[in-house]
């Protein structure tokens, strides 16, 4: 089953008895089980209707126990059990020894009063245990990897419109470049934005350069892309507030040098026939990341790339030796590289 198919059933209040969240997007996860709360727990019923666990703290076993038990002046339960190594791979160091087989002998008479929602704490789950195997089958396994590009666009257009605000593909796209890929800061930014707009308000790209403040590595993400665009002028217009904020000049070159790297390596696998969603995870990026990384990329030849690097190594050495003045170093690296 997928999220949208399990949104549904649980819209519909028809939820299954058993639900196992994991991956990277722990925002996403914690979206889900605040939903799974609204639509299924009456707000006056979660006093004695909603329990919460936490295994590295509670045996397994007595989490089954409350869910077997009879629900006091509520029609069913919802228990929400955080996890870290029952369902998840590595060793488990926890003082609470856990009975991986009462889940077992529970999935297969769940009761119809209780919904047990596992949040597991890893982005995969130890296919190799039998529990786990188990619940491929008898369970409903929701897995939250990052969005693709046009997946985290949609979802911060969908955000906007819970707010009553109109945001357009190209404001999201450049709220996502000044705020980075990671959906807290996305969310509260989108927040921010959406409340300046108002109800019914048009979000702008104006707004997003006047009210979000960009990161160092958004900063230098951007000054990238400008160099890739043979826009010389915004790019020291970027490299000159990075100095004014106080920004270390060999962390601004390391910086770039790391996204001229990810461009490298993007160019490399995409020309092996790799996905983008590949590369991201063959990477540790987000797929998002892999997107502009890519659109960079194809403005180089590979070979420039691996001449701006090694260019770059030397400017490093260079500028921690003493060898060159650091800012002067920097600007001259940036005026060859728009020549």
């Amino acid at each position: 089953m997928d999220l949208k198919t399990a949104s549904k059933d649980i819209q519909n209040n028809n939820p299954a008895p058993i639900y196992v969240c994991y991956g990277a997007e722990k925002y996403r996860i914690n979206e889900f089980v605040d939903f799974a709360i609204q639509k299924l727990i009456e707000p006056e019923h979660r006093d004695f209707a909603l329990a919460r666990y936490d295994l590295s703290e509670t045996p397994l076993e007595t989490v089954l126990e409350d869910a077997e038990e009879i629900p006091f002046m509520v029609p069913r339960k919802l228990i929400i059990i955080r996890d870290s190594s029952v369902l998840a791979a590595g060793k488990d160091n926890g003082k609470i020894e856990h009975r991986a087989e009462a889940l077992l002998r529970y999935m297969e008479e769940p009761v119809d009063y209780s919904i047990l929602l596992f949040w597991v704490n890893a982005e995969k789950l130890d296919e190799r245990k039998k529990v786990v195997k188990a619940l491929k089958n008898k369970a409903c396994l929701l897995p939250f990897q990052p969005m693709n590009a046009d997946e985290l666009l949609t979802w911060l257009i969908r955000h906007a419109k819970k707010q009553e605000c109109e945001c357009s593909k190209s404001v999201a796209e450049a709220l996502v470049q000044a705020a980075g890929t990671t959906l807290g800061i996305l969310s509260a930014e989108m927040d921010k934005l959406c409340l300046h707009a108002g109800r019914g308000g048009t979000l702008t790209e104006q707004d997003v350069e006047k009210l979000v403040a960009r990161s160092t590595e958004q900063n230098v993400f951007i000054l990238v892309e400008q160099i890739a665009a043979v826009h010389l002028e915004k790019a020291l217009t970027i490299f000159y507030d990075l100095l004014k904020q106080r920004e270390e000049p060999i962390k601004i070159a390391a910086l770039i040098a790391r996204q001229f790297r990810i461009m490298l390596q993007v160019k490399e696998l995409a020309g092996q026939n790799y996905s983008q969603q590949q590369i991201a995870s063959q990477l540790s990026l987000h797929p998002y990341a892999v997107k502009i990384a890519g659109e960079q990329a194809r403005r180089f030849e590979s070979a420039k790339l691996r001449s701006i690097l090694a260019h770059l190594a030397r400017l490093d050495y260079q500028m921690k030796t003493g060898a060159i003045d650091k800012v002067l170093g920097l600007e001259m690296f940036l005026l060859r590289l728009g020549a």
